[in-house]
């Protein structure tokens, strides 16, 4: 589950093979949801992960989340070594679905989940799942000369308002460029071998931008398990503290009476507490709390060396003061782009508990597509194509336009709406969903 197909390369002997007979129904599946014990079913098989899920290398949420459901197609999407994996899996095996049980539960779409599945084999056997290797070296060179570029404009040009400001831009590129770049590591989408994905993706987040892969880890992958569902995906932790989020959590927050925020006028301070303060006000502090409260010295170790750079590079250029000032912009650049990038697929989309709908329907209902073009495509690392994304995570990003026009077809066979839209709409629709969403609660606030 989740970031599981870390283990792929880990050293150890799987544990010894459990062959069971024991047959179960997805009533007597369901009622191990947690959190004395928890099952979850994979190929009709039932593996009991009590004791495992602490342990699980992808983080123990994440494989919770699944506790008493089918996780057979997110772990398909998420190991890119299923057989290693499938080997280490044996001793939590107590069962299987018996004969009469279908191989999901009764409530999914069966014949949705089947297509899905055959549509994945095809996909592998285009080889759309192989990664081009020119690409993303040249992904990483572009960022590594633009943070040149940005030290060489201050060096040259000196440190007045203009080559401080370009310094500033470039840096911010940089910052969230090398944030798509690491997203690719993440998710094992670069190398065939995890542990080279892993090397790359410490890297890249610790070293080029100043955070553990270990926080992006715990986090990123718990929101491509169940998008969109409140208290499984931490990416809409913001609600209720901060904001209303999703027509029917809205209206529940309403009729509790509760009022964290006057969310009637959300979608005006989301200007101000969203997309410029998420990086400088709170990542920023957080990933070092983190880190250490986790005891992840390693990332710790990256971390420091981004800093260490950083220092040496601009300090004698700028001064301690201005540098500091120079890396607040940048943070500051940085959170404008990742917040409105991230943001314009999901929160404009359905928000609710956990709902344990089939694969293809959980991640059609929480994610939309942005138009593509090469600007669209770079300015976003390729997370226009969201839907893509989500469906195939482990999949390099240059092939997604490849893979939609089937996507797009087994939508419309099933009537899953596909959106796609311009870019700007994309941002537009933020500010619309929360301004919608503010107005369901203040009318349940003051009259249900």
């Amino acid at each position: 589950m989740g970031s599981g197909a870390h283990s792929s390369d880990d050293g150890g002997e799987p544990g010894p093979v459990n062959f069971c007979s024991q047959q179960y129904s997805w009533a007597e599946v369901q009622r191990r949801s947690g959190p004395e014990e928890r099952w979850l079913v994979i190929n009709r098989k039932i593996y009991n992960i009590s004791s495992f899920y602490q342990r699980h290398p992808g983080g123990a949420r994440v494989i919770s989340h699944y506790s008493g459901q089918d996780a057979t197609d997110a772990f398909t999407a998420f190991h890119i070594d299923k057989a290693l994996v499938s080997k280490y899996m044996s001793s939590l095996q107590v069962g299987e679905l018996a004969p009469d049980q279908p191989s999901s539960e009764p409530a999914k779409n069966a014949m949705l989940t089947a297509e899905f599945r055959e549509l994945r084999l095809a996909v592998e056997k285009m080889g759309l799942m192989k990664p081009s290797q020119a690409f993303f070296l040249c992904a990483l060179l572009h960022i590594l000369l633009l943070d040149v570029l940005a030290w060489l404009t201050l060096w040259h040009f000196g440190t007045s308002v203009v080559p401080f400001l370009i310094t500033a831009l470039l840096l911010g590129t940089v910052q969230a460029q090398a944030g798509w770049l690491q997203h690719d590591y993440g998710h094992l989408s670069v190398f065939s071998k995890s542990k080279w994905n892993h090397w790359l993706h410490h890297f890249v987040i610790g070293h080029l931008k100043g955070a553990p892969a270990s926080w992006w880890n715990h986090l990123h992958f718990q929101h491509h398990a169940k998008p969109n569902c409140f208290r499984k995906d931490p990416d809409i932790n913001m609600h209720p503290l901060l904001f209303a989020l999703g027509k029917k959590l809205s209206v529940e927050l309403g009729m509790q009476k509760k009022k964290y925020m006057p969310y009637n006028q959300q979608h005006k301070y989301f200007f101000f507490i969203g997309p410029p303060a998420l990086m400088p006000l709170y990542f920023q502090w957080f990933i070092f709390y983190f880190v250490v409260k986790r005891k992840k010295w390693v990332d710790l170790a990256w971390m420091l060396t981004f800093y260490a750079r950083l220092y040496f590079t601009y300090q004698p250029l700028l001064g301690v003061g201005g540098l500091f000032g120079l890396f607040m912009l940048v943070r500051f650049i940085e959170s404008n782009w990742f917040v409105w990038v991230t943001q314009m697929n999901h929160i404009p989309m359905n928000i609710d508990y956990d709902q344990n709908k089939d694969w293809v329907s959980t991640q059609l209902q929480a994610t939309c597509n942005v138009h593509q073009s090469l600007f669209n495509d770079w300015f976003s690392g390729h997370l226009n194509f969201q839907i893509e994304h989500h469906l195939f995570p482990t999949m390099p990003r240059h092939n997604y336009w490849k893979v939609a026009p089937l996507v797009k077809s087994l939508c419309a066979k099933y009537g899953i709406e596909y959106q796609s839209k311009t870019l700007l709409t994309a941002f537009a629709d933020i500010v619309h969903s929360l301004k919608e969403s503010g107005e369901l609660w203040l009318d349940a606030y003051l009259h249900k």
